[in-house]
């Protein structure tokens, strides 16, 4: 078994290298401009979900979800990146096939409010009151 993984994790790059070698005789300074162009994408996406990635966690928990899932799919957001900035063509139809798995977004509840019992504490403006009224005339 582990002849078997160790074969398997040998094959992989010398697949990836023998295939940038017949993509560059077959299309040249083109595969250049390919790899680093997937390389600047890749980086892009790593960065946007750094930036993204706590927004997503708070919004989680608004609605009540797991935040499990959202560190998930930040992880694997983070993986593709990091396989787009690797240099190589199977690489990166694997990181466009995890990038293509759909992740299902935490649902509201059935009357369209939060599921969460949290409550806002005080208001930003001390001299609002909030409450209810009825005109009686």
């Amino acid at each position: 078994m582990r002849l078997l993984i160790g074969l398997i994790l040998l094959a992989f790059p010398i697949a990836e290298i023998w295939l940038l070698i017949e993509l560059g005789q077959r299309y040249g300074w083109w595969l250049l401009l390919y790899i680093i162009v997937i390389g600047y994408l890749g980086l892009r996406l790593i960065l946007e979900e750094k930036l993204l990635f706590s927004s997503r966690m708070m919004q989680s928990l608004r609605v009540g979800g797991s935040p499990a899932k959202a560190m998930f799919g930040s992880l694997r957001n983070i993986i593709a990146g990091f396989m787009l900035i690797l240099p190589g063509v199977i690489t990166d139809i694997i990181a466009v096939v995890l990038l293509l798995i759909p992740i299902k977004r935490d649902q509201l509840p059935q009357d369209g409010q939060p599921s969460s019992t949290y409550q806002a504490g005080q208001a930003a403006n001390d001299d609002v009151i909030e409450g209810e009224f009825r005109r009686e005339d």
